[in-house]
């Protein structure tokens, strides 16, 4: 969990560095690509904690 909220953090950052400085566009470009990938990794992370291991009943 901390990494995702690093990575939206980092998304942010170059966000708002893309915006405000001219010439650099491409940084909100990679922050747009970034915030991506840690709303994927978010949902990998989350549908690995909703399926638990399945144990058998004994007879």
């Amino acid at each position: 969990m901390a990494l995702f909220l690093f990575l939206v953090l980092v998304a942010v950052g170059l966000g708002i560095a893309g915006v405000v400085v001219k010439g650099l566009f491409y940084l909100l470009i990679v922050g747009a690509a970034v915030f991506l990938a840690a709303l994927v990794l978010l949902g990998v992370v989350l549908s690995r904690r909703r399926h638990p291991p399945r144990h058998r009943m004994p007879r």
